[in-house]
């Protein structure tokens, strides 16, 4: 049947999207340390079937009860629904708009029987152009849809005040974005398949900051880190933490440059102090061993 939300995909069974608010741990909440997407198909249905939609030659019936016990009030068009109608189904999930050669075509709203509701444009029994969807727990979706899924720029929103700026493909987010937490943090960068990858900028409520790489929503590759205390680290990240090759400098003046392991010194590093004295050594698991020099 059509618009039915047992359907297997899109629209008719989508949950609230993740809000992702603790998906970027990063190493000073473990206590370590003190693309325009281009190409997208969208467009209105108009323009996707090439001409403006006509019900000149539809025709109001009484109400339709079909076998499985849905039933529709509207125009027809011989034995097809075609123009405007509302179809109810025995679940209580309700589509209302318009209909073209008995497929849901052109605006409508359609509400779930869990109460979810999307609004906008509609495309052989699927959300295909610009629309809103508004899921029970006040959080709510728009933008531009293709078979199903967001694709395009969008907006989503969250009922705590969170919310999410940028380009979707296939109904993740993909592409360029900034995600607004309610809590005052942010990121602005990369998205891929929903998570932070890519180059991207991260800044925390309590005014730390990070601008580089990410994978699967850890800062991984290069990046440059800041606190306000004035400290700074530059080099590599693996899984969150300090790993490979970095400078850090204190904001006391002291530095340390040379390797690090899950996020300590380990390895041989340089080490200057605020008297700019520089000698070489040796450090294991974040404690110094030995000097070289």
């Amino acid at each position: 049947r059509p618009l039915a939300p047992s359907s297997g995909s899109g629209w008719f069974l989508r949950a609230p999207a993740p809000l992702m608010g603790n998906c970027v741990c990063a190493e000073n909440c473990r206590g370590k340390d003190a693309n325009q997407v281009a190409g997208s198909r969208n467009g209105t249905v108009q323009e996707v079937i090439g001409m403006p939609l006509s019900f000149s030659d539809a025709q109001n019936r009484p109400t339709h009860t079909f076998e499985n016990g849905a039933t529709y009030t509207g125009a027809w068009k011989g034995s097809m629904r075609h123009g405007e109608g509302v179809q109810v189904w025995p679940d209580g999930a309700r589509y209302e708009g318009q209909w073209v050669n008995d497929t849901a075509q052109g605006n409508g709203r359609f509400v779930h029987s869990d109460g979810d509701v999307y609004e906008g444009e509609v495309l052989n029994d699927k959300a295909h152009g610009h629309g809103v969807y508004y899921h029970t727990d006040g959080s709510r979706c728009e933008g531009l849809w293709e078979q199903d899924q967001q694709c395009g720029k969008g907006v989503e929103v969250w009922a705590d005040g969170s919310r999410f700026e940028g380009f979707y493909v296939e109904g993740s987010k993909h592409g360029l974005g900034r995600f607004a937490w309610a809590n005052g943090s942010q990121y602005e960068g990369e998205f891929a398949q929903n998570s932070l990858t890519g180059q991207g900028i991260y800044t925390w409520n309590d005014g730390r900051r990070y601008e580089g790489q990410w994978l699967d929503n850890q800062m991984h590759g290069r990046g440059r880190s800041t606190w306000p205390d004035g400290s700074v680290y530059e080099g590599e990240y693996a899984r969150d933490m300090k790993h490979g090759q970095g400078l850090f400098k204190w904001g006391d003046g002291r530095e340390y440059d040379g390797q690090w392991r899950d996020g300590k010194q380990h390895g041989t590093g340089k080490l200057s102090t605020t008297k700019g004295v520089k000698r070489t050594g040796q450090w294991e698991d974040g404690k110094h061993k030995v000097w070289l020099d």
